[in-house]
């Protein structure tokens, strides 16, 4: 392996490990993408929208580097709290297919993460799994741990790159922990944040404010967990 390409959903998941990653921003893109040297990290949108439009520019000049996809995911397991770390080491995609992430690199996140990585598989579905309900069918259907909407896909590039593939997501929303569908509607296809839209569901709902600073709380915790996992492999 040489080289890192960390990959998020959103542009708040990327933007938050690069500062934590001290990665600085890289203006030779047209997005916003973050690294140095040998390491890039940038989002590919929810349900990984934008990974086709963004990999060749992300992935040229880079040698057989680790992809890694990085962020948040949802908590299937009842016995998962917000900001668990979650170190697959296979992933369910929507099809069916298994895909396997990279045993050595695997192996290093998880010696080093020991009792607090929750290991296992991770399913990648289609749509937010937004209600405890669903999350409890989720589990009964694939036994796994926690879920995402991207992980598939990046692995499944990856792997058709010839290229190592690993996930490292921390939970944001526990398995009895609800998504309202409209917090999920306020993030654009680049994953930045719908500023009009926040503010009608201010005005609308305004019991969806303490659900989304909940939201955010958790999701801090996560991506601190991620961003400590992520550090064994940058530095």
């Amino acid at each position: 392996m040489s080289g890192l390409l960390i990959l998020t959903a959103v542009e708040l998941e990327s933007a938050a490990l690069a500062r934590q990653l001290e990665l600085p921003r890289l203006s030779t893109f047209p997005f916003r993408a973050f690294g140095r040297g040998d390491i890039r990290l940038a989002a590919i949108g929810p349900r990984a929208g934008l990974l086709d439009e963004r990999w060749s520019r992300l992935s040229h000049g880079l040698r057989a580097p680790l992809v890694v996809s990085a962020g948040l995911c949802g908590g299937l397991d009842p016995g998962m709290r917000a900001g668990d770390l979650v170190l697959p080491d296979a992933v369910l995609a929507p099809s069916g297919e298994l895909l396997r992430v990279n045993a050595q690199a695997h192996g290093l996140l998880l010696a080093r993460a020991g009792e607090r990585a929750r290991t296992g598989r991770l399913v990648t579905a289609r749509e937010v799994a937004a209600t405890p309900e669903a999350k409890a069918c989720l589990r009964a259907e694939t036994g796994a741990a926690a879920v995402d909407m991207e992980s598939a896909a990046i692995l499944a590039r990856a792997d058709a790159a010839g290229w190592p593939s690993l996930v490292v997501r921390a939970v944001s929303d526990e398995a009895a922990h609800a998504v309202p569908p409209a917090l999920s509607r306020l993030l654009a296809t680049d994953g930045r944040l719908h500023g009009g839209r926040a503010l009608a569901l201010a005005l609308t709902h305004p019991g969806s404010i303490a659900q989304a600073v909940t939201l955010r709380r958790a999701s801090r915790l996560a991506l601190g967990a991620v961003a400590r996992s992520l550090a064994a492999l940058v530095a």
